[in-house]
């Protein structure tokens, strides 16, 4: 059974002016593997909520033994001024879920006095559990201030892939990001010890952002990480072989996580490419083929 339930916390602050301003949501979620009758199932069985953040019913595409697929839901579409978003989800031993979205998330333009958002994810898988999060795209329009936090604990064995892909700016419309600030920081634990952090701003101000040491220019930018990968040298040679040969993207190790960086700027291009590895490395990891969400195709 699921449990449904509000989060309690402090009244929100949304009608003011200055950096006091919140206008809070939450979303808390456990997955845990449950014996029913002749099998088990990964069920969502905890859903703790305040604001407009909520999921859709679980769904399982890949059968009722299957992996648990769940859609988060932000009914405003993007941040403004003044949001604070908190998302977190625990998947319990030997479960397995999969945690998307329906549609690109937008950072809108900061308000005449500045004020930032924020959003915070922290996830975490116990031993045996895996988890693959794959939010769709985020967009940043021009002048967006804010702040993007993932943190990701992981038990044991656990197993987890993800994404996070931002895009700068609207070109197509003749919008780029010349105003603004955000910064994105990434922190990857294992048993309690940091394997992975990283912090980055970006501020069109900075010469960073076009320099060729820094972002030089490109309006779009990915990260995938993969930790559990039995093979990682295979792992490896497996998307240097079947990805696109170009100089946009390239792939590492590092302590026990393969990481896949892209930097261009082509939006789909991005996607694309951070999809075709998760199809690659999902069976590596999971020994499972990979299964689209259905929301991705609508």
């Amino acid at each position: 059974m699921t449990i449904y339930e509000p989060i309690k916390g402090p009244s929100t602050s949304g009608h003011r002016f200055d950096q006091s301003r919140l206008w809070a949501a939450n979303l808390s979620l456990g997955f845990e593997k449950r014996q029913e009758r002749d099998r088990q199932v990964t069920r969502l069985t905890r859903i703790r909520h305040q604001g407009p953040l909520r999921v859709q019913r679980p769904f399982y595409p890949e059968g009722p033994e299957g992996c648990c697929h769940v859609y988060l839901l932000h009914p405003p579409g993007g941040l403004v001024s003044g949001d604070s978003l908190t998302i977190e989800a625990k998947v319990a031993r030997d479960a397995h879920a999969l945690v998307t979205t329906p549609a690109a998330a937008k950072l809108y333009k900061a308000d005449s006095h500045g004020v930032a958002w924020s959003q915070d994810v922290h996830l975490t898988v116990e031993d045996g559990g895996t988890l693959e999060y794959l939010p769709q795209e985020t967009i940043a329009f021009n002048g967006s201030r804010g702040r993007q936090s993932t943190t990701i604990d992981l038990q044991g064995n656990a197993r987890c892939i993800g994404w996070e892909i931002l895009a700068l700016g609207r070109p197509a419309s003749n919008l780029p990001f010349e105003t603004g600030h955000l910064e994105q920081r990434f922190r990857l634990t294992l048993d309690g010890r940091p394997i992975w952090l990283e912090r980055q701003p970006l501020d069109p101000s900075h010469k960073r952002f076009t320099g060729r040491w820094g972002q030089g220019g490109s309006t779009v930018q990915a990260t995938l990480w993969v930790v559990g990968l039995a093979d990682e040298p295979a792992a490896i040679g497996r998307l240097r072989e079947q990805l696109p040969d170009n100089v946009r993207w390239a792939v590492t190790r590092r302590r026990g996580v393969v990481l896949l960086r892209y930097l261009g700027g082509e939006r789909n291009e991005a996607w694309a490419i951070c999809q075709q590895a998760w199809e690659l490395l999902r069976p590596l990891l999971t020994g499972l083929d990979a299964e689209v969400p259905r929301i991705w195709l609508t």
